[in-house]
């Protein structure tokens, strides 16, 4: 019998090592797992490398996780905004390495990670910094700019719905980045807000099916009926 709901943080987190890559879910604040970044806390991983839309606010979640002094590097679109304070201080001290992706790309290299393509051109970044250094082709007579696919040894994910199997809903924009995400990593962990039994999901409602994730646990918030 499949069933891929653990009953534990320290169960979800198994594996959970020195050096990984982890891709983190979430726009801001929406949509973020913050249990599961907590719980990586409590594992001891340091040298961690982060992907994420922004660089974490305040002193929760991914900013903690950076406070501690547990993330080398963050990939990311976003790295200031009125609440990341823990990621500026730590840049400017030369504590942590910064790699900023445009937010399109960011998506698309993980979504060719999770669809088995090595790489891609686009147009966006020409001309740029963030093009230094990469290789450049003319396409239909448009310069683009080669960008390789993003993998993860971990996704952490924050879904709404998630029956035994995996199978995923989002709750409106907590979608975002999560489905994409799920596709990426070799290991996909998820805090899920409902465990629903197995066949209550309507297929078409299905975001990310079960076949991309791991493990899931329970972290309980909110009404299923709104």
């Amino acid at each position: 019998m499949i069933n891929k709901i653990v009953q534990s943080m320290g169960e979800a987190m198994a594996g959970m090592r020195d050096g990984a890559t982890i891709l983190l879910g979430g726009f801001g604040s929406v949509g973020q797992p913050n249990q599961l970044v907590d719980a990586v806390i409590e594992t001891g991983a340091r040298d961690l490398v982060v992907v994420a839309n922004n660089s974490g606010g305040g002193h929760v979640g991914l900013a903690l996780l950076m406070e501690l002094g547990r993330v080398r590097r963050i990939i990311c679109s976003f790295p200031r905004s009125s609440t990341s304070t823990v990621f500026e201080e730590l840049y400017r001290a030369g504590k942590i390495e910064l790699e900023i992706v445009p937010q399109g790309t960011l998506a698309e290299r993980m979504r060719a990670a999770g669809a088995g393509v090595g790489a891609f051109y686009t147009p966006t970044s020409v001309g740029t910094k963030l093009a230094e250094g990469k290789e450049t082709r003319v396409i239909n007579g448009r310069e683009m700019v080669l960008e390789h696919a993003l993998h993860g040894d971990f996704a952490l994910v924050e879904a709404w719905q998630a029956d035994r199997w995996g199978n995923l809903t989002y709750r409106r924009s907590g979608r975002n980045f999560n489905p994409v995400m799920a596709t990426a990593a070799n290991v996909t962990i998820v805090q899920a807000q409902h465990i629903v039994e197995l066949g209550t999901l309507d297929p078409e409602a299905i975001v990310t099916p079960g076949i991309f994730v791991d493990r899931v646990v329970h972290v309980p918030y909110g009404d299923p009926a709104i």
